[in-house]
């Protein structure tokens, strides 16, 4: 759990240098790091040290004092000046898919080919994957993302991680288009919350979800994906115990929700010189459409990912980003939930849609479900 070094409490340096420790003895085997800046993270970690100076106001002006981060990419640093200014500390840049590689699965560190912290034969997704596996194998407690069309999203279910992706146009990106958007990878909703605390330069927990429980919408494909028996299974099933547990009601509206397939406008919007009227078109019908979804209930619920994660030659037909990039090219805040874990072993999520600029919403229901034990 992310926790800020404050008065008495252990050193930045000595957290740190245990996070290095674990880096230096797991990562040969996971390749989730591209570079891991030893010297440079201790130099930073001491002098978060003698700026907190034992005072629990100094640390309280430095929320994630000494914390140890993972960014995404050799160019990471460039967006973590909000988490470096808050006290974090990077340890170093996470692998991301390598020359020749196809943009949704693989990542590639500095040891070889990224593997699935759960089984070494399974690709950890992408493209955050080396930021995924880093959160999900203990390495750091948070890592930096990027989401174009769930590159946050689906590593984070694959590895068995809470990953948000942010409002579009809420948080500055360098992507042109406006379908990448930043995100982070966390082993907690809780501290997701920190991250999106600093990022948004929100001084408080952010909002309350509200009168529990949520009035939520349940999509098992958005009426266009085909997705795999078992992930449908393992959301649906964690809907259940969100709704057990009080979080979510389900409302059941008259029509199952149904989305058009963003495939073609996702390709369009991302094609130079390609004709946009069509990609605008299907923008268009499907904000009219999930506006009338959000007018009958707070959350839409779906399975994060239409496929177990595939081996590391590659995903066949079916794109992993099938049911997460309609929430790119929409550009509403979706966030992915530990749903349990397949017959192969490996992790499920649940994802959770919210209406544009309420990512405390989906923080405030992940967390709670964190906290009456409805999450695995």
């Amino acid at each position: 759990m992310v926790s800020a070094v404050r008065g008495r409490g252990p050193r930045a340096v000595d957290v740190v240098a245990a996070a290095l420790e674990r880096i230096a003895r797991a990562d040969p085997g996971l390749c989730a790091f591209t570079e891991v800046w030893d010297e440079e993270a201790l130099r930073r970690a001491a002098e978060v040290d003698a700026r907190v100076g034992g005072s629990r106001e100094a640390g309280e002006r430095l929320p994630l004092a000494g914390v140890p981060i993972a960014v995404k990419g050799r160019g990471g640093l460039r967006a973590a000046g909000e988490l470096l200014a808050a006290g974090a500390v990077a340890v170093g840049a996470t692998s991301v898919p390598g020359p020749g590689t196809p943009w949704q699965t693989w990542g590639l560190g500095t040891h070889g080919r990224t593997v699935n912290p759960w089984r070494a034969d399974r690709t950890p997704g992408g493209s955050s994957a080396g930021s995924a596996v880093a959160v999900a194998a203990g390495l750091v407690p948070l890592a930096t993302g990027g989401d174009g069309a769930g590159s946050v999203r689906i590593p984070a279910a694959w590895c068995g991680v809470v990953g948000l992706k942010t409002t579009a146009g809420r948080l500055p990106s360098a992507d042109p288009t406006g379908l990448a958007t930043r995100g982070v990878l966390a082993r907690t909703a809780a501290d997701a919350a920190a991250w999106w605390r600093v990022v948004s330069r929100r001084q408080t927990p952010g909002e309350a979800p509200g009168p529990l429980p949520v009035a939520a919408l349940w999509s098992p494909d958005l009426g266009f994906a085909d997705p795999d028996p078992e992930p449908v299974a393992l959301a649906r099933a964690a809907v259940g115990r969100l709704v057990d547990a009080g979080v979510v009601r389900l409302v059941r509206p008259s029509a199952a929700p149904s989305l058009l397939d963003p495939a073609p406008a996702w390709l369009a919007l991302r094609t130079p010189g390609a004709d946009l009227a069509g990609a605008h078109r299907v923008r268009a019908e499907n904000d009219r459409r999930l506006e009338r979804l959000f007018s009958a209930a707070e959350l839409l619920l779906t399975p994060t990912t239409p496929t177990a994660p595939h081996g590391h030659d590659g995903p066949g037909d079916t794109y992993s980003t099938a049911l997460t990039w309609a929430f790119n090219v929409s550009g509403h805040p979706a966030l992915s939930l530990p749903a349990g874990f397949g017959a192969d072993g490996c992790p499920a999520g649940l994802q959770l849609v919210a209406p544009r600029g309420r990512e405390e919403l989906v923080l405030a229901v992940a967390r709670e479900a964190e906290r009456r034990g409805a999450c695995p």
